[in-house]
């Protein structure tokens, strides 16, 4: 079976999970059925349990599915303390289902795994010692990846099913109203955790910080919470970012971050009341320097920013630069401490970020998205998701959903040490190439063919060195040669979903 991207698909699994190949970034407006969970009626006592262990007798049984959530990043303790007591219980065959995987869970996940505790995952990306260990077929079933906006529709709709989720939360109360701004390890909005408070069967909270009631505001509410345990610490806020996020001082992605500034400048959508989304890499960081500086010269502000939010951002906001703020995750303990002091950063769940399938998300507004790659190809297909040795390090994340602005800018190197990243196929296509628009490279900017609009508009800049992404590419190879094939098994270990739930690619176990 061979989808829109030319990519071949496995028939069998195709057909046993009742897959369809993927079509169009175009999703149409369909009419769909939302789902709702069960819900025990509770009469106003407190919620608060006294052991974890307790909570989890009373709330899990082997088979089902089990969601955590990532703003912690690398600073989370509730997922080990969690899932350590589960594998020391004994539970088997259940679903693993987080908004994403972080490195400080890698050990514990592959233990699951190897003890039957987990037998199937979905998250948005996986890392390090488990995106190899995946990638190598240890686990039984294939791993369905999702974006950030195509898990609050899955979940939604059903696809998903939740049965407990374990939330860790910087405060609640013993009724369960709980924020992300309060307490010694605030990481500000609760963008994904509010789709699994919404949705699961049985909603734990987890915290070191139980306050009088009623606690306010409330991102997570005591209608949504079955149940608040107390634990010694949830989590390490020096860890959810870097803290004051650095400056790049690459000259390449200087050079790289310049481009795109001048690329958005010279676009069709630099005017009164943009709006924009940009990364949290040392070039992206770079970018919303230089668009501040061109913003101030030009008497430009913008309506609103959008995505994962660093502090470089919130300091437009407090400019006047940037109006609104629509947060779904923070990137840095400044972003994070913002929230709590400015009614303009809106904290926003995944579904009205970027569910495809809902009355309108802020995606669908956005004017410039500015996104990284690990490959592009001569199609404009993006990978984000496999590494050049063809293994598991990477995360869709917003990736596909911000490609819905209406000019999505790639960033990335010609080359990253021997590897090209202008290639002429990627390893796994991730984001179609059809909703990318613009490469900018430190050798050169490459426009879509199908955007005539932004070639003429970028023909009158000679500056920006347009060139024809063949080109980049020759260039590419040119300077670190043509890749011997990667090998893999006919065994899939994982699926790489579109926003819509339609199968875009598959990754192939990688050969010992």
């Amino acid at each position: 079976m061979e989808n829109k991207v030319k990519r071949n698909l496995p028939d069998d699994l195709m057909t046993n999970m009742n897959l369809k190949p993927f079509k169009s970034v175009v999703v149409g407006n369909p009419e769909v059925k939302r789902v709702a969970p069960k819900v025990q009626v509770t009469t106003g006592e407190s919620k608060v349990v006294d052991s974890l262990e307790e909570v989890i007798k009373k709330t899990l049984k082997d088979g089902m599915t089990i969601s955590f959530h990532h703003h912690f990043r690398n600073g989370d303790f509730a997922f080990n303390k969690v899932m350590d007591l589960i594998i020391k219980m004994g539970y088997q065959n259940l679903t693993l289902a987080p908004s994403s995987l972080t490195g400080v869970m890698n050990d514990t996940v592959i233990e699951a795994i190897k003890k039957g505790v987990i037998t199937n995952i979905t998250s948005s990306g996986m890392r390090g010692s488990l995106g190899d260990f995946v990638s190598h077929g240890g686990l039984k079933n294939p791993v369905i990846f999702r974006s950030h906006g195509n898990r609050a529709r899955s979940i939604e709709e059903g696809e998903i099913k939740i049965d407990v989720a374990f939330l860790g939360v910087p405060n609640s109360d013993p009724a369960g109203n709980a924020n992300g701004q309060e307490g010694d390890a605030v990481f500000g909005s609760l963008g994904y955790a509010l789709i699994d408070s919404q949705y699961a069967d049985k909603v734990v909270l987890l915290t070191d910080n139980i306050v009088d009631y009623p606690n306010t505001p409330a991102s997570i509410k005591q209608t949504q919470v079955d149940y608040v345990v107390k634990v010694d610490q949830i989590g390490d806020a020096d860890k959810i970012g870097s803290g004051a996020t650095r400056f790049t001082k690459d000259p390449k992605e200087l050079k790289i971050a310049q481009a795109v500034n001048q690329v958005i400048t010279n676009s069709p959508y630099y005017k009164q009341g943009f709006s924009f989304q940009t990364g949290s890499g040392g070039a992206a960081l770079a970018v919303t320097r230089y668009l501040r500086e061109s913003m101030l010269k030009d008497g430009i502000t913008a309506s609103f920013a959008l995505g994962g939010i660093t502090k470089p951002t919130t300091d437009l906001l407090e400019e006047g630069l940037v109006k609104k703020i629509m947060d779904v995750q923070d990137f840095d303990k400044g972003a994070a401490a913002s929230m709590a002091k400015n009614k303009n950063q809106q904290e926003i769940d995944a579904s009205w970020y970027a569910d495809p399938h809902n009355k309108g998300a802020v995606v669908n507004n956005l004017d410039v998205a500015i996104l990284s790659a690990l490959q592009i190809d001569t199609d404009f297909n993006v990978n984000v998701m496999t590494g050049s040795d063809g293994v598991i390090r990477g995360a869709i994340g917003g990736h596909q959903d911000a490609a819905a602005a209406k000019m999505t800018i790639i960033t990335a190197p010609l080359v990253r040490g021997r590897n090209a990243t202008v290639v002429p196929a990627v390893e796994t296509v991730v984001t179609p190439g059809d909703s990318i628009d613009v490469l900018v490279t430190e050798r050169g900017i490459a426009v879509n063919p199908h955007r005539k609009d932004l070639i003429d508009a970028f023909a009158k800049v000679p500056e920006l060195n347009v060139v024809d992404i063949k080109e980049l590419q020759k260039m590419a190879q040119k300077q670190v040669g043509v890749p011997k094939p990667l090998a893999y098994t006919d065994r899939t270990v994982a699926l790489i979903q579109y926003r819509d739930g339609t199968i875009i690619d598959t990754i192939k176990q990688v050969k010992d």
